[in-house]
């Protein structure tokens, strides 16, 4: 990647920062949201946890730190979507995206850069706030180590790119679906549950359990919060998320070439 197209990437990140900075009703509402849903689950998860002590490896400060760390990525992950897939499912219903692809610059990477920057704001204005709140109320579990801290970040941002890639793919689905609201749909419910955002994946029992942990969703919450926590190998957090981001951004690569090459707008 050449300096220029370095700083163009970094542009689009950077606008997609401001572009979500300035909703300040909105970034307000969804903290004050995310605290009331953290602390419904809070006392959900401490009623099931004085039940079933130790339930899926993790004590009780962990699952109190488990939802905590739920309510500081969901809107930063977009876990049920909510990030740019509606915006591109429509312009290429309506045909803008012939538009886009006349920019210089690629239409996945355009759409990553901004993404991660919607991203990064989700989780400074919205993300942390509910966090510091649930570490300031509840007896938690965090680490002290700063290496354990940086790790962690690398999982979040590698969390970002694997939500981006599975959410690119609903959005190209738009290309031949026309209508991509049963898409949406989906992601919504798959990704709560898949996602751990429920209940942590690791309470799942056996073979659904086993599936869902090697699943994209796993790499969204339950891998940056079993590193945090160090219930898992950062290396083996870090390769499930590196392969699926791999795999999903190139399967992208392909839809995206395939869905150019023949462009289905609604309406002609």
């Amino acid at each position: 990647m050449g300096g220029g197209t370095a700083r163009l990437y970094t542009a689009v990140a950077a606008g997609g920062f401001r572009r979500y900075a300035t909703y300040r009703a909105a970034t307000a509402a969804g903290v004050f949201t995310n605290t009331v849903f953290g602390l419904i689950l809070v006392y959900t998860y401490l009623a099931l946890w004085n039940e079933r002590p130790d339930l899926g490896g993790y004590g009780q400060a962990q699952a109190v730190t488990y939802v905590w760390l739920g309510q500081a990525l969901y809107a930063t992950l977009a876990v049920q979507g909510g990030g740019f897939e509606v915006e591109l499912m429509e312009r290429i219903r309506t045909g803008a995206v012939a538009i886009d692809l006349y920019r210089p610059a690629d239409l996945q990477g355009w759409w990553l850069a901004q993404d991660l920057g919607r991203s990064v704001f989700q989780l400074l204005g919205r993300g942390v706030a509910p966090f510091l709140f649930g570490v300031a109320v509840f007896p938690v579990e965090l680490p002290d180590a700063p290496l354990t801290w940086a790790a962690f970040l690398a999982a979040v941002l590698l969390a970002m790119v694997v939500s981006f890639a599975i959410r690119y793919l609903v959005a190209l689905s738009a290309f031949w679906l026309l209508d991509g609201t049963g898409a949406l749909q989906m992601l919504m419910i798959v990704g709560m549950f898949c996602s751990g955002m429920v209940l942590p994946l690791n309470v799942f029992p056996g073979v659904l359990g086993e599936v869902v942990r090697v699943l994209p969703w796993a790499a969204l919450l339950q891998g940056p919060a079993d590193v945090l926590m160090g219930e898992a190998s950062v290396l083996r957090v870090f390769a499930l998320q590196g392969a699926w981001a791999v795999a999903l951004l190139a399967v992208g690569r392909l839809l995206q070439t395939a869905a150019t090459r023949r462009v289905v707008v609604q309406g002609g």
